[in-house]
């Protein structure tokens, strides 16, 4: 399948021939250019940046390449590990973090995988932000960080927490109301993430 480009980021999937596919040499160009972009966004001395992803068998692999290529441009790393889309926005925000990639390919089949890209609001790319990006993917040429530049990766395995600790204190949710309904809810996570903060919120709010 070929290579998939959108303003949101990237997908297709995993080996065979770079630029047709999504491989490694594809995953640091995609992320060098979006650290370029984020580099353009603040003046700051220091970047910081969120990444999480779902339980795809190539999960791990592509997040020690977005990881080391962020860390490769001054860029340092709250890495989530396993994490929602949703949770990674919420990081991003809750970290103040300059963006987040969130490595996801959704309902597609477990050889796939993607690069979704995350301003400072925890927001997918804007039109115009997310052509830069793609734009800079087409540079021959990258500048890297010298050795006493790299990012920082700093792990946070469980960021669940405090996602659901953000939505039970919403005005609008009233655990003692939830309770008393008894509910019952049947989920079907997907294998993936959903099936684990899922639980935990629900659980939460007191739901069968």
């Amino acid at each position: 399948m070929p290579l998939i480009k959108s303003i949101s980021g990237i997908r297709g999937t995993i080996g065979g021939l770079a630029g047709d596919n999504l491989t490694p040499q594809d995953i640091l160009k995609f992320t060098t250019a979006y650290s370029q972009w984020i580099k353009e966004q603040s003046k700051s001395v220091k970047y910081k940046v969120v990444v999480g992803r779902d339980a795809r068998i190539s999960g791990p692999m592509v997040a020690n390449i977005v990881i080391g290529t962020l860390t490769g441009c001054g860029i340092d790393v709250i890495d989530l590990g396993l994490a929602s889309t949703p949770t990674v926005e919420m990081a991003v925000i809750l970290e103040k973090a300059n963006g987040g990639i969130i490595i996801t390919a959704s309902h597609n089949p477990k050889h796939w995988n993607a690069l979704k890209l995350l301003n400072n609001k925890g927001e997918f790319l804007p039109d115009s932000d997310g052509n830069k990006v793609l734009k800079y993917s087409e540079n021959k040429i990258y500048n890297y960080s010298e050795v006493d530049k790299i990012g920082n990766v700093i792990t946070i395995n469980n960021y669940n927490k405090k996602h659901i600790d953000k939505i039970l204190k919403l005005s609008l949710v009233d655990i003692k109301v939830i309770e008393k309904a008894n509910f019952t809810i049947l989920v079907d996570g997907i294998n993936s993430v959903g099936s684990q903060i899922v639980r935990e919120l629900l659980m939460a709010l007191k739901v069968k």
